[in-house]
């Protein structure tokens, strides 16, 4: 190749970069596909830090291993687990339960939630769920569930439960059923988080338990994605704590915007308003 060819090659390609590179600087800055896109995908992704802040409390039963807590109306509802020792009951908060069911052996309870005038149940690994009524909780029937059961919620905007068995899986499914309708993995900056438990439907929210740690989880379930860490340390004496009282039980309560956090074998319920760590 001559010398005056290599020139005008050169020439040529050094225009083509020049204009590649004017091109790509334009949809950096202008392109929703390119930067600004990426902006909002680090911004899905941020986690609020947050801290729980105890505004009143009120006494719970000791002997409880609590496995699902929610509130519906003006009555709390508790689930509590153990083989042979494992039950569901309601009543007034701060007050003893007026109504209670014992699970006969060796069934081992799990999370409960409310749906309208029933109640699902699940246990562990017993492969069974039973709905109850709401008002005796008084077992309606017992549906084969094929999975380990752990945290349930009910999502009444998109109609569906939301379950977990332990892993850093959501599981959707009808709330009829128990069919499986999908599923989500839930991660924190890329990250599986796992040993999710008891659960709480909160609008668009998934509030998650984290076992044997003091921290919930505000997820995402449309994506999984953890949306916010929240630190509930600190919230018993020492005196208070025995072996196996680990944080296990959120209800949102209906009509604002705080929560009642216990635990397994934990003495008392608190009231909360989540704050900036």
């Amino acid at each position: 190749m001559s010398e005056r060819l290599r020139r005008t090659g050169a020439a040529v390609l050094l225009g083509v970069l020049l204009l590649a590179s004017c091109a790509t600087g334009e949809r950096a800055a202008d392109d929703p596909a390119g930067g600004a896109a990426e902006g909002r995908r680090v911004a899905a992704h941020r986690v609020e830090h947050l801290r729980v802040k105890v505004l009143k409390t009120f006494p719970h039963d000791p002997q409880a291993f609590t496995e699902g807590l929610e509130m519906a109306g003006d009555t709390l509802y508790e689930g509590t687990g153990i083989s042979g020792r494992s039950s569901v009951r309601a009543g007034p908060l701060g007050k003893k339960p007026t109504v209670r069911t014992a699970l006969p052996a060796p069934l081992f309870g799990e999370g409960i939630t409310v749906l309208g005038r029933t109640l699902w149940q699940l246990t562990w690994r017993n492969r069974t769920a039973i709905e109850r009524d709401v008002k005796t909780l008084k077992e309606v029937r017992r549906v084969p569930y094929q999975d380990d059961g752990w945290g349930v919620c009910f999502d009444r905007a998109r109609h569906r439960l939301v379950t977990s068995d332990g892993s850093s899986l959501l599981t959707f499914r009808d709330p009829r059923t128990l069919a499986k309708k999908g599923e989500v993995a839930v991660t924190e900056g890329g990250r599986p988080v796992t040993e999710l438990n008891e659960l709480e439907c909160v609008g668009a929210a998934v509030y998650a338990n984290v076992l044997f740690t003091d921290r919930i989880v505000r997820i995402d379930p449309a994506t999984g994605a953890v949306t916010a860490s929240i630190d509930a340390s600190g919230l018993l004496r020492d005196d208070e704590l025995v072996p196996g009282s680990t944080l296990n039980g959120i209800a949102a309560v209906p009509g604002t915007r705080q929560f009642l956090i216990t635990g397994k074998f934990w003495p008392r319920i608190f009231r909360v308003a989540l704050t900036p760590a």
